[in-house]
């Protein structure tokens, strides 16, 4: 369907707002207005740094596609980050008319029966959940656009089962896929021309660049030292292990052993432990006792790598960063800062290193471009299967290479844009020989 607003809602968002949107927002915005217009499906991604207003250009795109008749749901990877957008979303939506609805594992039985009535009858035009959205239940009346947030953190099936949401007839729910790191096979989408990308290539004014320094554990004593200094200057700070409890197989810093080390070393300072295996209402508590400055410094796991917004945090620890990911690394090196004025996000890891291992760090010391570090990661990883569920891994093209073969890329979107326009049924004998029936994944 084509979604072509009348500009009432989305006007009155932009002129409630305290800010005035970056230049990079206003024109991610008007390309997704142009494609949400359109009578094809859009499937763009929304790349930018954390914290570079991503979450605006999204409410902006379902204020347009709610004005058209359609309704919205937006799915993110964590409660806590599913938390967040609702809390925001509300923020800026309900004093319009617009009040979102909230779907996710945990909501009492009563709740969500509420939420998936409101869904079903089209009363309910915005929904923000957890994977609880592509559940079976889950039904909608008429959703015409689809936002994963951190789509990184999400399966191709996951995707794909939220987009076959919206099928009505022969019409197809729009998309747009938000991430500060795109995974390697999104990114390789991008370059074959089966997504379109939008860069939120500014950050909000005071916003500054995170530094990041690297430090062998061995000079952990003075990590420590340099985390007493930042919270006594008033700044709050994270400390993340990659483990909960002790493992054999990997004989790690743990959560809760660092949380016991810390508290002995800095018995002066209020401090909190979050993990996964924390019930959601202990999770809540901890963090809501953060934003409110009653904790100073924070050990936890990844389970606050997306979705934490706590603008006095200014110092970011991550314990043995040899062993994350470099999506992972710069999403969590983007939790701080969020505030202005100066941050820094402290890579401490364990040599010898790996070959790999040596460059994610170097990656992340050089840059803090998202869309570089997931160029690397590409780099890295491979790019998976485009026609298929594998997100990383080695490229099932046989002879063709991303980086080298860059103007034969190019010749082939070309040649392809004409076969379409010009010989549509080559085309689609084209298609059906080599994709048969495989370009379902590419909705994902």
């Amino acid at each position: 369907h084509s979604l072509r607003g009348d500009g009432r809602l989305t006007g009155r968002l932009l002129s409630g707002l305290p800010f005035a949107p970056t230049g990079a927002q206003s024109r991610a915005v008007a390309q997704i207005g142009a494609d949400l217009a359109r009578t094809h499906p859009m499937h763009r991604l929304l790349q930018g740094d954390v914290g570079s207003g991503k979450t605006l250009v999204a409410a902006l795109a379902a204020a347009q596609a709610i004005e058209a008749g359609a309704q919205v749901a937006v799915m993110a990877p964590t409660e806590i980050l599913a938390e967040q957008l609702w809390r925001k979303l509300s923020e800026w939506l309900t004093p319009l008319g617009v009040a979102p609805v909230w779907l996710t594992g945990g909501l009492p039985a009563a709740e969500r029966r509420k939420a998936l009535s409101a869904m079903a009858s089209g009363e309910a035009r915005l929904a923000v959940g957890t994977q609880a959205l592509i559940q079976e239940k889950v039904e909608f009346e008429s959703l015409g656009l689809v936002i994963s947030d951190e789509q990184h953190r999400f399966g191709v099936g996951q995707r794909l089962a939220l987009n076959r949401k919206g099928d009505q007839a022969k019409y197809r729910p729009h998309q747009l896929s938000m991430s500060a790191t795109p995974i390697p096979r999104t990114l390789a989408m991008a370059f074959f021309a089966d997504m379109d990308v939008s860069v939120l290539d500014e950050l909000p004014p005071g916003r500054v660049p995170v530094r990041t320094r690297l430090f062998d554990d061995r000079r952990r004593d003075d990590v420590l030292a340099r985390v007493g200094e930042v919270v006594r200057a008033g700044r709050q700070a994270y400390w993340v292990c990659p483990l909960v409890e002790e493992s054999e197989a990997l004989q790690l810093q743990t959560a809760v052993d660092t949380y016991e080390l810390l508290c002995a070393t800095l018995p002066d300072l209020r401090i909190g432990l979050m993990h996964g295996r924390l019930p959601a209402r202990d999770k809540s508590e901890v963090m809501d006792a953060f934003r409110a400055g009653a904790i100073d410094l924070l050990v936890a796991t990844t389970v606050i790598e997306v979705g934490v917004d706590v603008p006095n945090a200014g110092l970011m620890v991550i314990e043995h960063a040899e062993r994350f990911g470099l999506a992972q690394l710069h999403q969590l090196r983007g939790r701080v800062g969020r505030g202005g004025g100066e941050a820094t996000c402290v890579l401490l890891y364990q040599p010898p290193l790996s070959a790999i291992a040596r460059e994610r760090l170097r990656a992340m010391y050089e840059t803090t471009d998202g869309f570089e570090i997931a160029r690397r990661d590409l780099a890295q990883r491979g790019p998976g299967e485009l026609l298929g569920i594998r997100q990383s891994g080695q490229a099932l093209l046989r002879f063709a290479d991303l980086e080298s073969d860059e103007d034969l890329l190019e010749q082939a979107r070309e040649a392809a844009a004409r076969l379409s326009a010009d010989f549509p049924e080559h085309a689609r004998a084209h298609r059906q020989r080599w994709m048969a029936g495989a370009d379902q994944y590419l909705r994902s």
